[in-house]
């Protein structure tokens, strides 16, 4: 019975790698990659290959900072979903899990299956898959069960979205799997919007790892939860931008390499006068703050005199207690 499945699973995979299908279907054009790109039999019945212990320490400390950013999220999601018997893997940009979550019930299964850190899960070792074809299309999708390539994947379903890091360059996937028979393409779907929103905590996280000292601003676009960020140093010059605010505003590398202000980027460019009236604006209630107020004390810390600032406030317009 389990040859027949699988003669037939492959034999579909074949017909429809021979078909036009595939410049009409993203899925058809995986098959495609991995019949005549990568030379993969979906009949081939070999394990998993994993990397040796070494292996996985060097790919886990090329991408540490992110691994130390995404703890937090890695729990949230596996809460999420370890209930309804799935695990949790953080993958490179190689499609090496360096990072999972799962119930000790489950390991010995998934670990069988191959979902386990140190597995290696790109497409051109295992043909369509969630986390292999997720780097190489670089988008979220859903593998489910007879999607893959491979015949002995065909009881998984796995949901995977692409993180980028501070630099908008792809570095990772993170993957929800399941070896679950009950598991429905609909609920998998709905794993989806989770595994996505996970992911760009992750970035967020890692962007403001990045840049310790920088203010951190929500790019104003119309998608709030793309995690489009930027971030701006002392001089509101802009040094840093995740993927999402590269692509809505046309921030480019070269943009950051020669910073330009914040204002200019968002579109609050002001005039020459306002813009020195605004920064001694900011630097006079800075002072204020400081001192709770007490005017004498703040002139004598910006250095003037008490009349000097007592004039310039109310130029301003800035009226504070003594």
């Amino acid at each position: 019975m389990g040859e027949h499945l699988s003669g037939h699973h492959a034999d579909r995979i074949q017909a429809a790698v021979a078909s036009d299908a595939a410049a009409r279907s993203a899925l058809v054009a995986s098959w495609r990659r991995s019949s005549n790109l990568y030379q993969l039999d979906p009949a081939d019945c070999s394990p998993a290959r994993y990397l040796t212990e070494l292996e996985l320490d060097q790919a886990r400390q090329r991408i540490e900072p992110l691994v130390r950013a995404a703890q937090s999220s890695l729990d949230r999601l596996y809460l999420a979903v370890g209930g309804v018997g799935c695990c949790v893997l953080l993958a490179d940009c190689d499609g090496v899990p360096v990072e999972r979550r799962g119930a000790p019930v489950d390991d010995e299964t998934f670990h069988s299956w191959g979902l386990w850190t140190g597995s290696v899960w790109n497409e051109e070792s295992q043909g369509t898959n969630g986390i292999g074809t997720c780097l190489v299309e670089r988008r979220a999708l859903t593998i489910h069960r007879d999607q893959h390539f491979h015949t002995r994947n065909t009881g998984l379903s796995c949901t995977t979205a692409p993180i980028y890091d501070h630099r908008g360059d792809l570095v990772a996937a993170l993957d929800v799997s399941s070896c679950r028979a009950d598991l429905t393409e609909a609920f998998a779907n709905l794993i989806s919007i989770t595994v996505i929103d996970a992911a760009r905590r992750i970035e967020s996280e890692n962007f403001k790892a990045a840049f310790p000292k920088a203010r951190i601003l929500v790019a104003p676009i119309s998608d709030k939860g793309s995690g489009a960020l930027i971030a701006v140093d002392a001089d509101d010059l802009v040094i840093g931008a995740t993927r999402s605010a590269r692509l809505a505003l046309g921030i480019t590398q070269r943009c950051l390499d020669n910073p330009m202000p914040a204002a200019d980027l968002l579109g609050w460019t002001q005039s020459g006068s306002k813009v020195l009236a605004e920064a001694e604006r900011g630097v006079l209630q800075r002072a204020l703050a400081r001192t709770d107020g007490n005017v004498s004390a703040a002139a004598q810390a910006l250095g003037i005199s008490r009349a000097t600032l007592h004039r310039k406030l109310n130029r301003l317009n800035l009226h504070r207690p003594n």
